[in-house]
């Protein structure tokens, strides 16, 4: 495949990842479609972190010039994405009676993975509504969204390092 022809192809798509990556990571902010919970700072670390945002939106527009660069952003947004999958949201739950804003499935006094048992998805966190799902749905489709970025940037590093060698295909 010639190296023009390559770019026409991955540069549209990393640009339509980019987009669709930084509005899941904005949707992240605000539970409910609200936006008092980032007011007052009751959002995942995670999502206040943004890696949609920088890491698989503005850099991914910049791969152009920084393949490399794209790469590790990308791959940064896959890890941040996991960890606040993992991490479970922040939220405010039932502490033994005491009403607390914290990381109720993160905490080591639960030994079962509430991504497999949706019925904590609703019992734990009281606020806000619906967050558990919120934040599986989102930062699935982040983690998907950054794998494909990094093999479409893997693609586009080798691509450039074979334009580089070879020259573009302009004799063709």
């Amino acid at each position: 495949m010639c190296v023009g022809k390559c770019t026409r192809i991955l540069g549209p798509c990393l640009i339509a990842l980019g987009v669709l990556s930084i509005a899941a990571n904005v949707l992240l902010l605000f539970p409910s479609w609200t936006w008092s919970y980032v007011k007052e700072g009751l959002i995942t670390k995670q999502a206040m972190q943004v890696p949609g945002v920088w890491g698989g939106g503005i850099i991914m527009f910049l791969s152009i010039v920084l393949s490399g660069v794209a790469l590790l952003g990308s791959t940064a947004s896959f890890i941040l994405s996991g960890v606040g999958l993992t991490n479970g949201p922040l939220c405010l739950y039932n502490q033994t009676e005491v009403l607390q804003w914290d990381y109720p499935f993160s905490l080591s006094l639960r030994a079962q993975n509430y991504l497999y048992d949706p019925s904590l998805w609703n019992s734990v966190c009281i606020e806000p509504p619906n967050v558990v799902a919120w934040n599986i749905y989102l930062f699935s489709v982040l983690l998907v969204i950054s794998v494909v970025e990094m093999v479409l940037a893997s693609l586009q590093v080798i691509n450039g390092f074979f334009g580089c060698l070879c020259g573009l295909c302009e004799g063709k």
